[in-house]
Order: structure tokens, then C-alpha cells, then sequence
């Protein structure tokens, strides 16, 4: 357990322990600090992205519980006693999860600004849905904007992850 205390405990701080990635960390948190601001900020997470601060574009994506949520309005004491994953937490002793695989293969991705976001919540798609349809996927994806590549490579990167992550899961 990793124990991050770079603010003095006083009566505005909360102290909260958060499961980021698979490692504990308690941390003494401000009432008003966002998720965003503590991954990125305090635990060094920097593939979470702020771009718009209202919900609409999800870079800020992170996947809490397994469901991707919008970090840059969640206040971080929400996590307490969830599963937070990032996109640093994807790779396993150095291999790519097969999203990122697939999005580096098919092109699903340009700048990269938008792709953690992408991934984390195709992540929590495919954990939902093992094999979904374009429409479905498109539905699932309508809250992350990508303004570099259009939509047609994220897809075919989503789907060629599904059929890669399909014989792992035991799935003809």
C-alpha cells in the first residue's frame, strides 16, 4: 500500500484510500479535488486527459468498477473503495492489452489525445458485450470525440480487439 500524503492532513482534507490500477494508495484528498486532478496529479498518471471539463468528449474517460466515467467532474472521494483503471493499467509485465494492440494495427488513433479515453471505454464495452455489432459500438462510443481521425478506424480497432479478446474469454 502506497501511502501518498503530499498535503497536510487538517480539517478540509479527507483521508481516502483508492485502488488505482491494482495498488492501494491513501491519499488526504481536498472535498472539491476531481479524479482527474489525483491521477493525474498526484499519483503521476498522465494518459487520462482534460479537454472539456463538462462531459461531453471523453478524454477524461477512466474506468471505475469496470464502467468508464467521466473524470473531470467526479470528486475523487466518490472512488473511495473502487476499482479505479487507467490506461497505464492496461499492459500486462509488458504486453499490450489487445485494444491498444489493435488500435496501434488498425489505425485508430492519430494524435492519441483522445485514444486512453477510447480504449477504456471500448474496454468496459467488450467486457459488457463480447461481440457487438457496428451500431452497437457506435452507440456505446457516442460520448468520446475524436476530433483527428473521423470514427471509421476506432471502429474497425474495436472490433479487431473483440475478435482477438473473443478465444481468450473461451468464446467461438
Amino acid at each position: 500500500m502506497a501511502s501518498l500524503k503530499m498535503r497536510p492532513r487538517d480539517a478540509q482534507t479527507l483521508p481516502v484510500t483508492l485502488e488505482v490500477n491494482g495498488k492501494t494508495y491513501e491519499l488526504d484528498i481536498e472535498p472539491h479535488e476531481l479524479l482527474i486532478d489525483v491521477v493525474r496529479e498526484r499519483l503521476g498518471l498522465t494518459g487520462v486527459k482534460r479537454s472539456c471539463d463538462v462531459q461531453v468528449c471523453g478524454a477524461c474517460t477512466l474506468l471505475l468498477d469496470g464502467r468508464p466515467v467521466s473524470s473531470c467532474t467526479l470528486p475523487a472521494f466518490e472512488a473511495r473503495g473502487k476499482r479505479v483503471e487507467t490506461i497505464e493499467g492496461l499492459a500486462t509485465k509488458g504486453q499490450l492489452h489487445p485494444l491498444q494492440e489493435s488500435f496501434i494495427e488498425h489505425g485508430g488513433f492519430q494524435c492519441g489525445f483522445c485514444t486512453p479515453g477510447m480504449i477504456l471505454t471500448a474496454k468496459a464495452l467488450l467486457e459488457e458485450n463480447p461481440a457487438p455489432s457496428e451500431a452497437e459500438i457506435k452507440e456505446f462510443m457516442h460520448g468520446n470525440i475524436c476530433r483527428c481521425t473521423g470514427y471509421k478506424k476506432i471502429i474497425e480497432s474495436i472490433r479487431a480487439a473483440a475478435e482477438k479478446m473473443r478465444p481468450a474469454r473461451g468464446r467461438p
